[in-house]
């Protein structure tokens, strides 16, 4: 008995020893795991000599998402193909500059106004405003300086599952013509499902209009390819025809047996050549679909896939519309990313929105905003594979 505890003993001190070397391992490999993370440093000066700064966001999938504050823009996306391969699935520049001079929206937050106003007038309250026109006779996308030509205020914020960067931007009463000083906050966030969500979030002090959205241009091959070959579903069984100047008519037409039915896959270069006095005007598809009315609180608008790389894009949102547009006005001459070339049609816009044109069509869903009320809609593009 005596000669057995200490040979006990020496046995307890190896098996507790080998106890704290598991424990040690194990707590390694946990501080291993892929976290997800969000950097910032310097991309660019404005010619005022303000910073522009660039986030990065990375998920645990490597999914990285790149946003400066120059617009909110979001200048590269890397989603991994069938294979794994990650791919920029965005079109943008290299600097600011190259934004300046694109006149393409690329990447960038959108506002106060996402799409046309007709001859860049509406009335409030019997008060006739009149905006910056910058397309044609009409005004688009928030005009010569909208939300795209702004450099936001931008914070990294925590949240669960991924990473976020909140983008702030006050706009003085008058800006671009608009009525009442608008406070706008935009959440983008990447989470560890290969989602980005977009929340947008705004404030007045005078009734004023607002419809805020995103114009990232995408191309699921990560310009492989053209966008012709890609599959689209929009979920909508009308959308609004315009005029040549592309306002709305007031007409919500249905899309059953035209070019405009995309409630079944299908691709892109499909019917974008077919005569069509709709597609002429708009030198292919750069139109808005209104979407089928959902009880979800997130209601399913589009999809996209490219078959070649696998990679399957959904886009969820709480508006009222949608608008496609195929990347018509691209022409090559704008220099993208790395000095590609920016072809025609070699990316497209799915923008999630209120109508165009609302403010002087009554009919459509309201786009005002009146001091004391809280604007806020979300969007949400999940990424995959298929």
């Amino acid at each position: 008995m005596k000669t057995f505890k200490p040979l006990m003993l020496l046995v307890l001190v190896l098996a507790f020893s080998c106890s704290q070397k598991q424990d040690k391992k194990t707590d390694s490999e946990a501080t291993s795991e892929p976290k997800a993370t969000i950097v910032s440093a310097p991309f660019d000066n404005l010619e005022n000599g303000e910073a522009v700064t660039e986030f990065t966001m990375k998920n645990t999938n490597d999914v990285t998402m790149k946003v400066i504050t120059f617009g909110g823009i979001v200048t590269s996306l890397q989603i991994p193909d069938k294979e794994g391969n990650l791919g920029d699935v965005v079109l943008g520049c290299d600097d600011v500059q190259g934004y300046l001079d694109a006149s393409s929206f690329f990447g960038a937050l959108i506002g106060r106004y996402g799409n046309r106003i007709a001859g860049g007038k509406f009335s409030l309250d019997g008060e006739e405003y009149t905006l910056a026109t910058n397309n044609g006779a009409n005004h688009l996308h928030g005009g010569v300086n909208g939300f795209d030509m702004v450099n936001w205020s931008a914070k990294p914020v925590e949240v669960e599952n991924g990473v976020a960067l909140e983008l702030t931007y006050v706009s003085e009463d008058g800006e671009e013509g608009y009525p009442g000083k608008l406070t706008t906050t935009v959440v983008y966030t990447l989470d560890n499902d290969n989602n980005w969500t977009v929340d947008y979030k705004a404030t007045t002090d005078k009734k004023t209009i607002v419809n805020l959205t995103q114009h990232s241009y995408f191309n699921l091959s990560a310009m492989e390819s053209d966008i012709l070959g890609q599959e689209l579903v929009l979920n909508a069984d009308h959308y609004l025809p315009v005029d040549s100047t592309l306002i709305p008519t007031g007409e919500l037409r249905p899309v059953a047996g035209t070019p405009f039915d995309f409630n079944t896959a299908k691709t892109i270069g499909q019917d974008i050549n077919v005569e069509n006095q709709q597609l002429a005007y708009g030198l292919g598809y750069d139109h808005c679909w209104i979407l089928k009315e959902s009880e979800e609180s997130m209601n399913f608008a589009a999809s996209l896939f490219d078959p070649a790389s696998g990679r399957f894009m959904e886009i969820y949102t709480t508006e009222p519309a949608i608008q496609f547009y195929s990347g018509n006005f691209l022409d090559g001459t704008q220099p993208g990313k790395g000095g590609v070339k920016y072809d025609y049609r070699t990316g497209l816009c799915l923008e999630t929105q209120h109508y165009p044109d609302s403010p002087n069509q009554p009919e459509f869903p309201s786009v005002v905003l009146d001091s004391g009320e809280v604007y806020q809609t979300t969007t949400i593009m999940k990424f995959s594979t298929k």
